[in-house]
């Protein structure tokens, strides 16, 4: 989190078809509470954006956290993940089938996901 303004235009941004309104919904993945209704993707990213900004400022005018944009962060490659002993078990097999590390297997199965 930042107390500087940072540029909201490198924010996240999605646009997609609301079925139950009938419209486009725009929202940001830094600031999921907010989303803009509008009956044109262009309008409702639009939208968005200029609250997005409104938002922003008046965080920084109050002193408070603003969400640096996803973009700029820093990762470090690495991330703690719990399972279960059963689940685990089965991970190291399927490793071991293939002739790899339970970390290597693990980060093969989840690039083939995404």
């Amino acid at each position: 989190m930042s107390t500087t303004i940072p540029d909201v235009t490198h924010y996240t941004y999605r646009v997609s078809w609301s079925p139950e309104d009938q419209e486009f919904v725009a929202t940001c993945l830094e600031l999921p509470s907010l989303s803009w209704l509008a009956p044109t993707q262009d309008e409702s990213l639009q939208g968005l954006r200029d609250l997005v900004d409104e938002v922003v400022t008046d965080l920084h005018r109050n002193g408070e956290p603003i969400p640096d944009p996803l973009s700029s962060r820093a990762y470090s490659g690495k991330f703690n993940l719990r399972v279960g002993e059963r689940l685990h078990r089965q991970l190291a097999f399927k490793a071991a089938e293939e002739h790899l590390s339970l970390n290597q297997y693990v980060i093969r199965k989840l690039g083939d996901a995404s």
